[in-house]
């Protein structure tokens, strides 16, 4: 196994819970074989020297922006960070002799499965995505694979389905709605709120990654999935129910730009070949998630003015 791994993102909702927020990774800092180093994917000096001087043997890259709404609105962000920052790292890994990359990606870059409740997300799905920030990661997975194809370079990518769970940012579905219906705020649900998506424990994500880091083939990618398909209504209700508030509390709100109608992965391939599968039902997952937030509410408080200061 790796012995000096550089997790990009580490901060953020996936990547701290694997190793946006330091905060998240407060209590992994007394240890010393951690260190923290703050700095920016996109800036290529930066990871050139980062990388030169590290003595890596792997790097995970969680680093990229990955609200929907925000690419709408700014998708010239997204461009910088998850195509020309992952390209950064490519280059920097490949000619500084980094013997392993590691891309997270998303379901998203394979677009939309429609009302088709049949089929599913596979590896040989077309990438199709609709919105800048999954045309992006997608623009991002393809750089990942050309290393390989050209450079015979050791790569791997996994795509994974909507993850929920502790230090997720409160700007995403679950944390949002949850900290509304808290404080009797109204829910705003896009369009008919029957949109589908498929939902994985956080830590099943990062139980998934770590088995890739240990046995996936160079040039692999593998789907991860929950297998807990929801509308968005249905958990709109579940976390109402959950604050213990009435459904009076749900506003149907216009749709999105380019809402695709659902996501759904057959993970049967990660499964069979590396033995992995999901251990949190989406009823243990959401309880767990839920107490979380009772017990943490002035971490995502603090998250919410950060975020308001940067804007």
């Amino acid at each position: 196994m790796y012995k000096n791994i550089l997790i990009t993102g580490g901060a953020g909702f996936i990547g701290s819970n694997f190793a946006g927020n330091r905060d998240n990774i407060s209590d992994l800092e007394v240890h010393d074989r951690f260190n923290f180093i703050k700095g920016d994917i996109a800036d290529q000096d930066f990871i050139e020297d980062l990388i030169a001087n590290g003595n890596f043997d792997c790097v995970v890259n969680f680093a990229a922006e990955t609200h929907v709404d925000k690419s709408i609105v700014e998708p010239h962000i997204f461009v910088v960070t998850n195509v020309i920052g992952t390209h950064n790292l490519l280059l920097a890994c490949k000619d500084n002799g980094v013997e392993r990359y590691h891309q997270i990606s998303t379901d998203e870059v394979y677009g939309d499965l429609g009302s088709d409740t049949t089929n599913y997300f596979r590896e040989d799905t077309p990438i199709a995505p609709n919105c800048p920030y999954a045309a992006s990661k997608a623009a991002a997975d393809l750089l990942v694979l050309s290393y390989y194809e050209t450079y015979g370079y050791n790569v791997t990518i996994s795509r994974c389905s909507n993850n929920y769970g502790p230090y997720q940012y409160p700007e995403k579905l679950i944390p949002y709605f949850y900290r509304l219906a808290s404080q009797d705020k109204a829910l705003p649900v896009y369009g008919d709120g029957l949109n589908v998506r498929d939902w994985l424990y956080v830590a099943d994500h990062c139980k998934a990654i770590d088995i890739m880091l240990e046995k996936a083939k160079p040039g692999s990618f593998y789907n991860i999935g929950g297998h807990n398909e929801k509308t968005n209504l249905e958990i709109t209700k579940h976390i109402l129910r959950a604050c213990g508030k009435d459904e009076d509390l749900i506003t149907y709100v216009e749709d999105r730009k380019a809402h695709d109608r659902r996501y759904a992965m057959d993970a049967s391939k990660i499964e069979a070949e590396l033995g992995w599968t999901p251990d949190v039902t989406f009823e243990e997952g959401i309880e767990l998630t839920f107490e979380w937030y009772k017990d943490n509410q002035e971490w995502w408080e603090n998250s919410l003015a950060q975020a308001n200061r940067v804007e």
